[in-house]
């Protein structure tokens, strides 16, 4: 994977689960490909969306083999590379270059809060752990630990950072990347709600959420936004934001997964502590998202192919 990969649409994937919770490869295979279809740029698994945190070891690698047989060469599969442990993240690395995975996006450690000098060992381990592509996950609002665009410069010793994700809910933190970087990394927006904005200084991609969901709307508000054709992006954007927005509460994963479900592309399952949405919620939710279907841009969609059609 080249740094002029990294644009466009990676869906941050959700991890679907049966009923009895265990991980529903059939479904990564057939959701990846679907995502695919509609025309996003790259497959983003095992991030804070993908409950990563609920997962082992082996069902991390298990799912980045079912989307790498998934989608082939179409497009490059990135593994969300997380834990407790700087060892555990690096070996998750290098499994994930084992199964054909063309890039890494480096999160910060779970619950450890850091230095800098020691965020920055934690960064540069697992970057440098292979030769794949790295993305890097800045998201201070969830993981406590806020790379500046100065740090970020000084991780750009390593050759293969190609691109950061950038998650700060500050789309003034986009400019100042841009700023102090230059082309040096492509800039990914890292919040639903903030995709026309960082585009417009700079961006030149999204990490994104509802995107399991609604593939094809996703696809088109960047392609609009990218060609400047920003009056065309806001009819879609202003339609959106509502259900994009809820990509940015600590409930996003349960708030995403069952609009999947209401949108027959999913289930709501979620592993514990997690809980799926209360029925009250759940019954405003489904509100919500109706309403907004009732005006759906007419965008070209295509139906999930089911388990027996393929």
């Amino acid at each position: 994977m080249k740094k002029a990969q990294w644009t466009g649409v990676f869906p941050a994937i959700t991890t679907p689960f049966k009923q009895d919770l265990t991980v529903d490869h059939d479904f990564v295979g057939r959701h990846v490909s679907w995502l695919v279809d509609h025309g996003c740029t790259g497959i983003v698994a095992l991030g804070s969306l993908g409950e990563s945190a609920t997962l082992d070891f082996e069902e991390k690698v298990e799912i980045l083999e079912t989307c790498v047989q998934s989608v082939g060469k179409r497009v490059p599969v990135v593994a969300g590379i997380a834990g407790l442990r700087t060892s555990e993240c690096v070996a998750l690395a290098r499994r994930a270059a084992d199964v054909g995975c063309e890039g890494i996006m480096a999160l910060p450690p779970y619950v450890y809060k850091g230095t800098w000098p020691e965020m920055r060992y934690h960064f540069s381990s697992v970057i440098d752990a292979t030769d794949l592509s790295c993305m890097l996950y800045n998201n201070p609002i969830a993981y406590g630990t806020d790379v500046t665009p100065e740090q970020l410069e000084e991780l750009t010793s390593h050759e293969n950072l190609h691109a950061v994700k950038e998650s700060s809910g500050d789309v003034r933190r986009v400019t100042a990347v841009v700023a102090q970087l230059g082309k040096r990394l492509n800039v990914f927006a890292g919040m639903d709600d903030m995709i026309v904005e960082a585009v417009v200084m700079g961006a030149s991609g999204w990490i994104a959420g509802l995107v399991n969901a609604l593939p094809a709307e996703s696809v088109e508000l960047v392609k609009l936004a990218s060609a400047g054709k920003i009056k065309e992006a806001r009819s879609i954007y202003d339609w959106f934001l509502p259900l994009l927005r809820l990509d940015t509460v600590p409930e996003f994963v349960q708030y995403i997964k069952f609009i999947q479900q209401e949108m027959n592309c999913g289930t709501a399952f979620v592993r514990p502590p997690r809980l799926e949405l209360q029925p009250e919620i759940a019954a405003q939710t489904r509100a919500l998202l109706n309403e907004h279907l009732a005006r759906r841009p007419s965008v070209r969609s295509r139906p999930m192919a089911t388990a027996a059609a393929r």
